[in-house]
């Protein structure tokens, strides 16, 4: 199974926009129309990247729009560039989603004892290669680290590319640390303050900061994913959330996404134009108390 995407607008602007197509051509939402599973029987996931390793733009799979296309999320109407909190410089990890699930905002779990993020769950992939934005990747599942933002579940997984060099020696949470010593130490470091320089105070995360192992890391995302489902099937509600896709309703359905509606929603966007400028400040380095 193979994926494209095409690019519309400026990169490092508010136009920016990358729109995903299927191995036929046709427009797909990332969040609805790519499945979960690469291979079900082997536990492995697809992984949409939203943010390739040692980058600052915080691009995300936006939930709210028609076919749901990558683009930089804006506070106070400027792009937002994550800090670079010493001594990590961007994101530490290829960062991005799982398709098909969704922490559900009205479901209180059981073991954070808050509701979900209204996203679809995180992943921190931790592989050699540098990924590139867009890319759907085959990730085998580690481990997943409960990080409560703002009083929200927002469950973090850790995995690695299954086409890694080697992902044959990573298997469960353990090996993280017993191969990459620090990089778990890091990883709660990065999320603890990535928000401080904005002005919020530390994220806290549930079980002591503990990281969970590959089963319960897999019972997650088969939870939140049944919780995607029922979004998709219109049991649960949707709010803002664009659930329209192009792959899983029929004509009938008010969710459906005709191939000629999804191009017109890509033709009304802003055509590919040359890359901007990043702020200067993006560089700067915070320095913890």
């Amino acid at each position: 199974m193979s994926f494209a995407v095409e690019q519309r607008g400026n990169t490092n602007s508010l136009s920016y926009r990358l729109f995903f197509k299927n191995a036929e051509g046709k427009y797909i939402s990332p969040f609805h129309d790519i499945p979960m599973y690469a291979d079900e029987g082997q536990n492995i996931f697809h992984m949409v990247v939203e943010v390739p390793r040692w980058t600052n733009a915080k691009m995300e799979i936006a939930t709210k729009d028609l076919l749901n296309p990558i683009k930089q999320d804006v506070k106070k109407g400027k792009l937002r560039f994550v800090a670079n909190i010493f001594p990590h410089k961007g994101y530490i990890w290829n960062y991005g989603a799982i398709p098909q699930t969704w922490e559900d905002p009205a479901h209180k779990d059981a073991d954070t004892g808050c509701c979900g993020d209204n996203d679809p769950v995180d992943v921190c992939e931790i592989g050699s290669k540098v990924c590139s934005r867009g890319d759907v990747i085959r990730v085998k599942v580690l481990g997943v680290l409960a990080m409560i933002d703002e009083g929200e579940t927002d469950w973090k997984v850790i995995a690695i590319n299954v086409e890694d060099p080697e992902a044959n020696d990573f298997n469960n949470i353990g090996d993280v640390q017993r191969l990459k010593p620090g990089y778990l130490e890091a990883t709660v470091d990065w999320f603890r303050r990535y928000k401080v320089p904005d002005g919020k105070p530390e994220n806290q995360f549930a079980f002591d900061g503990e990281f969970k192992d590959k089963d319960f890391a897999i019972q997650v995302i088969k939870s939140t994913h049944n919780h995607w489902k029922d979004l998709i099937s219109q049991k649960a509600k949707a709010g803002e959330l664009s659930c329209r896709n192009t792959s899983l309703s029929d004509c009938g359905s008010p969710l459906c996404c005709s191939e000629d509606e999804a191009k017109a929603a890509v033709g009304d966007t802003c055509p590919c134009g040359k890359e901007e400028p990043i702020p200067c400040s993006v560089d700067k380095w915070f320095y913890k108390k």
